[in-house]
């Protein structure tokens, strides 16, 4: 579980809402520990921002440039501006506030290979995180054997 309470976090996101935007965080944020491949998101039919709980845990400076982003989304969107990626005030905004587009991948996220295989006749090297059938598969370069 993440190192904050529900109060912290609320004053997190408002005092860098304040800081970075002169403008306070009224709405819901919440962490969210289902969210794998994203540090946060902003749903803006409920004006709520959700956090990946593990960023706070093994990467805290990425986690106030998430705050950061989401809180670019939220402001553009309350305002009635662009308010998604691909919107020019939006991109604007992360340049203004030095905020992230994307964050960094959790150190925890990256996965080590458990198998290496390679070519018998060209010496190709394949890593695979599952073991597999060597029997049943050739070599996509040369069409070679494969063996582990």
């Amino acid at each position: 579980m993440p190192k904050m309470t529900q109060t912290q976090l609320e004053e997190l996101v408002n005092d860098i809402s304040i800081s970075y935007f002169s403008k306070p965080f009224t709405d819901d944020v919440s962490f969210n520990s289902r969210l794998r491949t994203t540090g946060g998101r902003y749903i803006p039919s409920k004006r709520k921002i959700e956090l990946n709980p593990k960023y706070l845990d093994e990467l805290e400076e990425e986690f106030h440039g998430i705050i950061k982003h989401e809180l670019c989304h939220y402001h553009l969107h309350i305002e009635g501006k662009g308010y998604q990626h691909r919107d020019p005030e939006f991109r604007a905004l992360l340049k203004q506030t030095n905020s992230p587009r994307h964050c960094q991948p959790l150190p925890s996220m990256n996965r080590k290979v458990k198998y290496v295989y390679h070519c018998t006749a060209c010496g190709q090297v394949y890593h695979r995180m599952r073991s597999m059938k060597t029997s049943k598969y050739r070599c996509g370069k040369c069409g070679g054997k494969i063996s582990g």
